[in-house]
């Protein structure tokens, strides 16, 4: 089961006990799912689907709590895809699919009296309480949302139908202080979050609790071994540093002792060369703990670079 579903089969779990926030998430299913049919003599029907028997479930019962009506459920077996069942709820009497749609205010009236279908904005009656905030966008991840696994990639995103509903529930999201953003895929638009900690908020928000704790844990571990590969890779490239600087200075040294003769070097540039030749794995702190006086490591870097220098020019000069 991927990480998504199982965040989906948690919140269906989730007890509701205020009307209010039964009205918002079963709002929220309708308009991010639902299908709505609408025949001669204003004759109304309402469809919701769903690939997740957990919400399917949920819908029955917010439906059934709600208006006391039981939909119809029909399952359809995609076993030659080998996808998971497919569920449509259906609310076919006329009257009892006009009282959801009215009560949600999904369906309004005009100046006419013609039926006009909202699945374009949300009502600001239906999300006015907080609690009926966090509803809503339970039941918008429920009808059309997803989540990444923490593993590959931090992802949160819902699919909206219209650019109208999409910049709607870009703009609840954002009530949260979460940067939530929209952009257009194919013939939908798509609302996400990109950062792990708006994610973990906003999985918080709709109750979500074990997956949030689940992509923390993930997120923390891939930060430690983020970490711990920057370390070792700054350790490697300063090691790599390390080995190149001593290779060119015994390079060095053994070219001055072989054409120009350490009798010619002062005592204490003398004393550093024969050293390193000795220790050519020592460090130059080490170094310095080997000289008489002791020399700290910035005058063993000091006396090494001196030594460099003095092959170098007597390399130039016998190129002239």
């Amino acid at each position: 089961m991927s990480f998504s579903s199982k965040a989906k089969n948690e919140i269906c779990r989730i007890e509701l006990r205020k009307s209010c926030c039964k009205l918002a998430e079963l709002t929220a299913l309708i308009q991010s799912s639902g299908i709505i049919q609408i025949t001669g003599k204003s004759r109304v029907r309402l469809k919701v689907s769903t690939e997740n028997a957990s919400i399917a479930r949920r819908i029955f019962m917010l439906i059934k709590d709600l208006y006391q009506i039981s939909p119809e459920v029909l399952v359809r077996k995609n076993r030659r895809l080998r996808k998971n069942n497919s569920y449509m709820l259906l609310v076919t009497d006329p009257d009892d699919a006009l009282n959801i749609l009215e009560s949600t205010h999904i369906l309004t009236y005009d100046k006419e009296g013609k039926i006009r279908v909202n699945l374009g904005s949300i009502n600001q009656g239906i999300v006015q309480r907080k609690c009926c905030k966090k509803a809503y966008l339970r039941g918008a991840f429920l009808g059309g949302g997803s989540v990444s696994d923490p593993e590959k990639a931090y992802h949160l995103e819902f699919i909206a139908n219209n650019k109208q509903y999409a910049d709607s529930l870009c703009r609840l999201i954002r009530e949260f202080d979460l940067h939530a953003k929209t952009i257009p895929r194919k013939n939908v638009y798509v609302v996400y979050l990109k950062e792990g900690e708006h994610i973990v908020n906003l999985l918080s928000l709709i109750g979500a609790h074990t997956a949030l704790l689940n992509f923390e844990n993930i997120r923390i571990y891939k930060d430690i071994r983020n970490n711990i590969n920057r370390i070792v890779n700054c350790e490697t490239a300063n090691l790599s540093k390390t080995i190149n600087a001593a290779v060119r200075q015994i390079e060095n040294i053994e070219y001055i002792r072989d054409n120009i003769g350490f009798s010619k070097l002062a005592p204490p540039l003398r004393q550093v060369a024969e050293l390193r030749l000795v220790h050519p794995d020592a460090s130059l702190r080490e170094l310095g703990e080997m000289l008489t006086p002791k020399v700290g490591k910035s005058g063993v870097n000091h006396r090494l670079r001196k030594l460099d220098k003095i092959a170098e020019d007597h390399r130039n000069s016998r190129k002239l």
